[in-house]
């Protein structure tokens, strides 16, 4: 959870009360955050000659962006509080009643295809607030725009460029302007060269470097605005003497640009002349329909189940009730006119965490109190929880494996590319593995399509231990699968592999016949005088089948049939030597992969 630190004395005047250490910290505990630190009471470094103020490091909740800044700190508890009321966010035309517009071209679909915009008109900004105003910027990039890659805000001095604005995205030798706090006019390619070595800048470098197109917000002159999601121009620079603010907010993620455009805008028009109001543009994209008018302050509405909160925080409270002390955390609820058991609750455009009645119930528990929930012996006996199919099958087959001598392994599901394909002589047809879009490493590239690279890794870290080796592992494999809406599927995999100086083979068709066995699967066979038992419609097979990951003629497919159809659920054999050479084993490797979804 992110850490604030916020000046001591400016928030307690923003709250209109002096509290001590204990009282601020029963207030924070409270309202569900938490006082990590009071530097009041531990020595402050000397900074201009002047002791640095005291300040007070408050632990918010991750799902709080609101609370990212004093100003949203300041808000909440002063609600909570009952000293002020909850703000109503109004949208209002310019003077003269012309609304400004961003065009967005089509070429952004290239590299960050959503935009939004926002003016703060007459803005009142001290030092402290210009600095705060920047902290949020930088606190929101971190968090919920997951280091600028999905969401990315540049600001603007209005008086120092001009509407209509346009989103483009250009080659980047043809964009050139002064980045911010430069002197040096640069084009887009000489500012990825410049900025590599930059501490702050260089890590943001990647999101775009490779694109083809960078994006660019150009005024009615066609004059630089920014660069997102990298820099913005030195010419439109926000001081602490500007009046007139244009936000732009570019993102590849529309949620995420809609949550971030209205938490800053809120969060600083309490600053403007009239508090909370903010000047809307029009968003013209009519190449994807994204025409639109934003930011988009409305309430979002929503019933809530009286009786669901009730039984949920052991109380029996009012319509009335509740409505009052949803209002302590920034709701606006009223008694539903269709049902007695429902109340209409308004969640103002700050809270995108709020998802469901179950969020509500919690802020309700906060205001009503933690402390004065009333305590009792739970009237119902407490629930057994009862493993799912596939985690209990799982078990058994661990179990089976384990007391046949076998030593389980857990690697990482996260391997390289090379090794889940090339290493054992396989080809990636493209369709099969789910790929990390950025990987921080080589190493891990791809989510496994098979345990069996976790496994021979396993051994190659391990091979200095007395042969033979004998390890299995019961996990999840992934593919692609366009057909669902995740695009991906999970698949429970069984393997094992046997490391000494003899191949093992027999050792691992052993362990397959005593799996199976144990599945109630019975062996067909056709030599005389071995006959198998099926509990149930199960039989199982082997046929000899050509895998370039085992030596050639020594593997083989395991068929199984369930109810007259037959399923081929996996393969074991003796490795190829190309593959042992790829994993640096110097004895015989035999392994055992299979599905073991379809005994489900």
């Amino acid at each position: 959870m992110p850490t604030i630190g916020v000046d001591k004395a400016a928030l307690f005047t923003a709250l209109g009360q002096e509290y001590t250490t204990d009282e601020f910290d029963e207030l924070c505990f409270e309202f569900g955050i938490e006082l990590d630190e009071d530097t009041s009471t531990t020595e402050r470094p000397i900074v201009n000659g002047k002791q640095e103020p005291a300040q007070l490091k408050i632990e918010i909740p991750a799902n709080r962006y609101d609370m990212l800044c004093i100003e949203g700190i300041s808000l909440m508890l002063n609600i909570f509080n009952g000293k002020t009321p909850s703000p109503h966010y109004r949208l209002a035309a310019p003077p003269n009643g012309k609304i400004q517009t961003l065009t967005i071209a089509e070429e952004t679909m290239k590299v960050r295809p959503y935009a939004a915009g926002a003016i703060l008109r007459n803005v009142s900004f001290t030092q402290a607030r210009y600095e705060s105003f920047i902290a949020l910027q930088d606190k929101l990039h971190q968090n919920l725009a997951r280091q600028r890659t999905l969401v990315a805000i540049g600001t603007h001095d209005l008086d120092t460029i001009e509407g209509p604005f346009t989103y483009e995205a250009l080659p980047p030798e043809e964009i050139e302007f002064v980045p911010l706090n430069q002197t040096k006019k640069m084009t887009a390619v000489e500012m990825m060269k410049f900025y590599e070595t930059d501490k702050h800048l260089s890590r943001y470098l990647h999101i775009i470097k490779d694109s083809p197109v960078y994006p660019v917000i150009l005024d009615a002159n066609r004059t630089v605005c920014s660069m997102p999601p990298i820099i913005n121009s030195n010419h439109s620079k926000i001081s602490p003497k500007t009046r007139n603010i244009f936000i732009d907010v570019t993102a590849t993620d529309r949620t995420k640009l809609e949550i971030v455009t209205n938490i800053l805008v809120a969060m600083f028009s309490q600053y403007t002349e009239e508090p909370f109001t903010i000047e809307p543009v029009q968003v013209i994209s009519k190449h994807n329909n994204e025409s639109r008018q934003v930011p988009d302050l409305t309430p979002r509405e929503t019933d809530v189940d009286i009786s669901y909160v009730n039984d949920c925080c052991g109380l029996s409270l009012s319509a009335e009730e509740i409505c009052k002390l949803l209002v302590r955390m920034s709701y606006s609820a009223t008694p539903s006119k269709s049902s007695k058991n429902l109340i209409h609750v308004s969640i103002p455009p700050t809270r995108a965490d709020v998802l469901h009645q179950c969020d509500i119930m919690e802020d309700l528990a906060i205001a009503y109190g933690f402390n004065n929930l009333p305590k009792s012996f739970p009237s119902k006996s407490g629930t057994v929880a009862q493993p799912l199919m596939i985690n209990k099958l799982s078990d058994i087959v661990r179990l089976e494996a384990a007391m046949a001598g076998w030593s389980e392994v857990m690697p990482l599901i996260l391997c390289s590319h090379d090794e889940n394909f090339a290493w054992l002589n396989r080809k990636d047809d493209g369709n099969t593995a789910v790929k990390l879009a950025n990987p921080k490493t080589a190493e891990y590239q791809v989510v496994r399509t098979s345990l069996l690279p976790g496994l021979l890794k396993t051994i190659k870290e391990n091979k200095h231990h007395s042969v033979p080796i004998k390890i299995f592992e019961v996990s999840d494999v992934a593919f692609k699968d366009m057909s669902l809406e995740r695009k991906s599927r999970n698949e429970r995999h069984f393997a094992a592999a046997w490391y000494g100086k003899t191949s093992g083979f027999e050792v691992v068709h052993g362990l397959m016949d005593r799996i199976m066995l144990m599945l109630k699967s019975a062996f067909i066979t056709s030599e005389e005088g071995l006959v198998g038992h099926a509990s149930g419609d199960s039989t199982y097979w082997i046929e000899e089948v050509d895998d370039p990951t085992f030596f050639e003629g020594h593997s083989a497919a395991i068929h199984v049939k369930f109810d007259g159809k037959e399923h081929v659920i996996g393969v074991f054999g003796i490795l190829h030597p190309t593959v042992l050479e790829h994993y640096d084993l110097r004895y015989p490797v035999s392994t055992l992969e299979m599905n073991i979804e379809v005994f489900l």
